[in-house]
């Protein structure tokens, strides 16, 4: 039974960070390392604080987990130090619960109880639990390969290596079919290994999955560019001919840009996933970045989670100043009940933790204009306001000033979103077309307008949550396993016309 007054004991306490003078200094992980008694009693005394209420909304998919994890139980097993059961309950929803504990921004803890009054003293620091859980499975060897029993006789490919490829691919091995996951980079991990840096991410973390997922049956092929024409490439027709279901991870990597912006075609200007790789590929040895910050002035457009990430590699790539803009006027501090009510993701400012190394962040501000002779030396900037116009409901951006600012930049990064899937030949040959929104389209049991062809992650729902692309990963691998056997053992966490009420 858990400790209904628990919240009223402990405070909440998040994980210590590394001191902003080392963590500049390396690629490491933003936490701290800390020895595992006093981990294991911090932690324990966070999971106090879940009070196991009657609707836990935390696990909901609607707004809190799409998982569906089950929160509130494995809070309990860590409060009374049962970390191999705890272990247990969280693997049997999450595939890869290192990932999410690090990178998934917590719409649990914004759908906690204890989120509805400030006086509670916060949520509960579920992100938390949850990656100690992780780190200490690894640790305590509770984490093994699990195999097939038996073996269906059906083959399946899944392309793209990402996330929720990885997470059906699991699923599909474990249920006993031959899987191979094609990925086009010359390394596994999609997004995992080359758009998420170092920081947040050490990959290591993600090569021991990988490991775990070949020892229980999985293959991979990696630089095969599925539907290409150069050597080392799988063409459609043998994909189709060779395989009995055919998974679309693909990801939505179509980066959006600005033509129109006045200096886009400046050397110095460019898109932030280019920045990203580039960095990933450095920290993974292929030798000096493309493009670096160091000794540069460097302006973000963008108010996300890839802006911050390209802040985080800028700082550390030794840049004279980072500075991030953001169209969008400042959020308040806390939640505004009637902007965004409880158990909804909420409208308020977040501070990552680059944020507190170095920089600068400006709001309500956009780049009229990038200056330069061949290379970019400034910027214009205006005070807007984003408002919808009242006829066509488009959004609009309008400045509110005359003045103009002119700033010094010699490295401009593009961080404004992605607008869905790139435009592959292997969709051409399968014969699926794009949505509107640039995604892959499907129906109720995740399958395409092509016969045996599913999709699922990034590339069904646009740029997303990388729980929501597990969550995805494992509920498409239910519906192949359904298609290819006749039915399914394996769990559907989430529709595919369900939409988070977090924005």
């Amino acid at each position: 039974m858990a400790d209904p007054s628990g919240f009223l004991k402990h405070g909440r306490k998040d994980a210590p960070k590394r001191p902003v003078e080392d963590r500049l200094a390396d690629w490491r992980e933003v936490y701290r390392d800390q020895e595992p008694a006093q981990r294991a009693q911090e932690v324990r005394d966070q999971a106090h604080r879940c009070m196991d209420c009657g609707i836990p909304f935390c696990h909901s998919g609607s707004a809190g987990c799409p998982l569906g994890n089950l929160i509130p139980e494995w809070n309990d097993l860590v409060r009374v130090g049962d970390w191999a059961s705890a272990s247990e309950r969280l693997h049997a929803t999450n595939n890869f619960p290192e990932f999410t504990g690090r990178l998934c921004p917590a719409p649990c803890e914004a759908a906690c109880v204890l989120s509805i009054s400030p006086l509670s003293g916060g949520p509960v620091a579920i992100k938390r639990v949850e990656e100690a859980i992780a780190d200490v499975s690894w640790e305590r060897d509770l984490v093994w390969p699990r195999q097939a029993a038996v073996s269906s006789g059906k083959r399946v490919a899944v392309v793209g290596s990402g996330p929720a490829g990885l997470a059906a691919a699991q699923q599909l091995t474990r249920a006993g079919h031959e899987v191979t996951v094609y990925e086009r980079d010359d390394r596994l991990g999609g997004l995992l290994r080359y758009g998420i840096p170092e920081f947040k991410l050490e990959k290591k973390s993600l090569d021991r999955r990988l490991a775990q997922l070949r020892q229980e049956g999985t293959r991979f092929v990696t630089g095969c560019e599925v539907g290409g024409t150069q050597p080392g490439d799988l063409s459609v027709e043998s994909l189709r001919a060779n395989y009995d279901a055919v998974i679309l991870a693909v990801g939505a990597l179509r980066g959006r840009d600005a033509p129109d912006l006045p200096g886009r075609n400046l050397d110095g200007v460019h898109l932030a996933m280019d920045h990203l790789v580039a960095a990933n590929r450095e920290c993974e040895g292929d030798g000096p970045t493309t493009i670096s910050a160091k000794g540069k002035h460097v302006l973000i457009i963008g108010g996300g989670d890839t802006a911050a990430d390209c802040y985080g590699t800028a700082t550390r790539q030794g840049a004279l100043s980072v500075t991030q803009l953001d169209q969008y006027p400042s959020p308040p501090t806390t939640r505004d009940d009637d902007l965004s009510p409880w158990p909804v993701w909420p409208w308020i400012l977040r501070n990552y933790p680059v944020h507190e190394e170095a920089g600068e962040r400006r709001f309500a501000v956009a780049v009229e204009r990038v200056t330069g002779e061949d290379r970019v030396e400034s910027v214009d900037l205006r005070e807007v306001v984003v408002r919808k116009d009242p006829e066509t409901g488009a959004r609009e951006v309008v400045p509110v000033a005359d003045q103009v600012e002119r700033v010094p930049a010699d490295l401009v990064l593009l961080a404004i979103g992605f607008e869905g899937v790139e435009h592959l030949p292997l969709l051409d040959g399968l014969g699926v077309s794009l949505t509107r929104r640039g995604t892959i389209p499907c129906g109720p049991d995740w399958q395409t307008p092509t016969e045996g062809v599913f999709t699922c992650g990034d590339a069904h729902r646009g740029a997303s949550l990388v729980v929501w692309a597990i969550a995805e990963g494992r509920s498409v691998a239910s519906s192949v396993d359904a298609y290819l056997t006749g039915a399914s053992d394996l769990p559907s966490p989430v529709h595919p016309t369900a939409l988070p009420l977090a924005v």
